[in-house]
């Protein structure tokens, strides 16, 4: 799975923000913020990336059990689904 091109992360006033560009703009309303896991997770998917990528580099960055990272990855992924921000 991959972040559409439509969508950039960006650091604003000390924040992480997806912000919707191009024709996305007027579908998207809004923007989400991201805290630092979630920065980390959706720069990674300027690429295409698995669950188990993704999981692999929570193991490697946090101090998490691989369920826990496994669980928050799928939550992560599932909510930029459902945004309709993933190719």
């Amino acid at each position: 799975m991959k972040v559409k091109d439509s969508f950039v992360l960006r650091k604003i006033a000390g924040s992480n923000v997806v912000v919707p560009i191009g024709s996305e703009t007027a579908d998207f309303n809004g923007m989400m913020t991201l805290n630092e896991t979630g920065a980390m997770l959706f720069g990674m998917l300027n690429k295409d990336r698995s669950i188990e990528d993704l999981t692999n580099a929570m193991l490697s960055e946090y101090d998490v059990s691989a369920a826990e990272a496994e669980t928050d990855v799928k939550a992560f992924i599932e909510t930029l689904e459902k945004a309709g921000m993933l190719e």
